[in-house]
């Protein structure tokens, strides 16, 4: 393998019960968000769903109420 693939870092990727603590959620509010569109875009890799922690932090930015 060459050098480059080697320094290649594997993404944060955080599972429902990470990413819920995270955002200061439950579980269960996630997925009731995830069913409804109204949730951060999850990572889908065979039956598991993760989160990635800058698309959390963008779904929390664009829960900001207005000034």
């Amino acid at each position: 393998m060459s050098k480059e693939v080697d320094e290649v870092q594997a993404p944060v990727l955080l599972s429902p019960d990470e990413a819920a603590k995270w955002c200061h959620i439950s579980v269960g509010t996630l997925n009731h968000l995830r069913y409804h569109g109204r949730f951060a875009p999850a990572i889908r890799i065979g039956k598991r769903c993760f989160w990635m922690p800058h698309d959390l932090m963008a779904w929390l930015e664009s829960q900001k109420e207005p000034a």
